[in-house]
């Protein structure tokens, strides 16, 4: 078999895209069905890639021996290209009938699926050279998602979105020149590429610049003081949030950082020294900050974004332990999140679709209303809480344990910041659970809610089947645990 066909899970749909932009559908039900006949056969794709062609090597234009294009599929690679492309289908039959109450339409679905293979690009990629390309794409592709709307809300949106994400690639391209100055090779290997001869002597200054890039990779990963584009691009569709939030943008982001820390650099020159203490420092002032904010925030799509800011360091302070069962933790995190997550944005957007409300305080009283949208919130819920069995507990579970056998003084005080945040996400979830459940009758008294409802069957049937993967996978954990852990096990 050809095994430039792995190519295709990035080049369909930028090719297709362009159609969907420029072709005179008939009418909206062609065009969603060009959309997700694309989407399902990209997704195909990336599977049958994922499946096929493990560590086949494509090298597409080299430039020098450094900096060349090239692509390779690794075990990291399967999983975050796995979770994209298995999550993108179920984004697109949501985003059908979301957008039926939007405009433009088509221009959205163009980005849309432009992004599918921007990020099926950061997936695939052999080397830091490619990897920050298609990271860079990403941010482009993306922008014209956040500001859909064009209204001056989303413009400052979409401002404060660029500047934040140029700022990024600013200091993760310093990051990229050092490792083409001070690498082997670019490309990437477990364990890292540095030369151990070009190091000696200058540690400290390869420690200051590992900083600096998980910084610049970080504000995707949205890591203080750098997240802010993160809750104001909640101004965007609720598709758009819900891919931001838990599966393209925020991931690569943190499977930028993974790359970084394990296949670039390699955690000899790393662990037990100040730059491991800066950046595991760094994710635990997110993890409470994030938490904090999203009990302080009333606006129900601001504190879900908050709380994706504090999750998205869950994951970045169980790699910041580098061990093997750090890495192999975070990185069940960052798919158990992704599957809980994203059914938490498409349950509020349903909300927002069937009753215009975004506020707490206007949900009350009307969980009986929407039985299967706050249904399946209250166990997705429960999942990011930790409540055992669902999924968020075992993921949670295990970043606390690899920081016990980590053997570090600030991991062991990062297992109080991980109880802490637990209570602070047990608040702020169960505070929207018992307003719709348990209302004030002065709070319903003077309110009509005789037309509230569950959405139609494309919303419900998706929430339903990400509710049910998201049991499945916490009744499940072994096969997952056991496929990480192999992942981890060359550290």
């Amino acid at each position: 078999m050809n095994s430039y066909l792995t190519l295709l899970p990035v080049i369909f749909p930028f090719i297709s895209c362009f159609f969907i932009l420029a072709k005179p559908f008939e009418n909206r039900t062609k065009m969603r069905y060009f959309t997700i006949t694309i989407v399902v056969i990209n997704t195909i794709l990336s599977i049958f890639s994922i499946l096929n062609y493990q560590h086949t090597y494509i090298n597409i234009i080299q430039f020098s021996d450094h900096i060349k294009i090239a692509f390779k599929i690794d075990g990291l690679s399967k999983v975050f290209g796995t979770m994209v492309a298995l999550l993108w289908p179920a984004t697109t039959l949501y985003a059908f009938e979301y957008m039926s109450h939007e405009k433009d339409e088509q221009r959205f679905f163009t980005f849309f699926v432009m992004s599918f293979g921007v990020t099926m690009g950061i997936a695939f990629a052999a080397n830091m050279f490619t990897m920050y390309l298609f990271y860079e794409f990403l941010t482009l592709a993306t922008l014209p998602l956040v500001i859909h709307e064009m209204d001056a809300k989303a413009f400052h949106a979409g401002k404060m979105y660029i500047i934040f994400m140029m700022s990024g690639a600013a200091l993760a391209f310093i990051g990229l020149v050092i490792i083409i100055c001070y690498g082997e090779s670019t490309d990437f290997y477990m364990g890292g590429t540095l030369n151990y001869l070009a190091v000696r002597g200058n540690e400290n200054i390869l420690r200051l610049v590992y900083v600096l890039t998980f910084f610049g990779f970080g504000v995707k990963a949205a890591v203080f003081p750098l997240f802010m584009w993160l809750p104001t691009a909640s101004v965007a569709p609720t598709p758009v949030t819900a891919l931001l939030h838990a599966v393209a943008v925020v991931k690569a982001g943190a499977f930028a950082i993974i790359r970084l820390t394990y296949f670039s650099y390699g955690t000899y020159l790393l662990k037990g020294t100040w730059a491991q203490y800066v950046v595991m420092a760094t994710a635990l002032i997110t993890i409470l900050i994030g938490s904090t904010m999203a009990l302080k925030t009333s606006h129900i799509k601001r504190r879900l974004a908050y709380s994706t800011i504090s999750n998205l360091s869950y994951i970045l302070f169980s790699v910041s332990l580098m061990t093997q069962e750090g890495l192999s933790s975070g990185l069940l995190h960052m798919v158990y999140h992704a599957v809980i997550k994203i059914t938490l944005f498409f349950c509020t957007g349903a909300i927002l679709v069937q009753t215009g409300r975004q506020y707490v305080k206007e949900i009350e009283g009307i969980g009986m209303k929407m039985p299967i949208i706050f249904g399946c919130f209250t166990i997705c819920g429960f999942g990011l809480v930790g409540v055992p069995p669902f999924a968020g507990f075992h993921s949670k579970w295990n970043i606390a344990v690899s920081a016990v056998r980590a053997h570090n003084p600030l991991a062991y005080a990062g297992i109080y910041v991980l109880i802490i945040s637990a209570l602070l996400t047990a608040l702020y979830i169960f505070t929207i659970l018992i307003a719709a459940y348990f209302p004030k009758p002065e709070a319903i008294a003077e309110r009509d809610d005789s037309n509230v409802k569950d959405p139609g069957p494309l919303m419900t049937v998706t929430i339903i089947s990400l509710t049910i993967t998201s049991v499945i996978l916490g009744f499940f954990p072994t096969p997952l645990l056991y496929m990480f852990n192999s992942i981890a096990s060359k550290i």
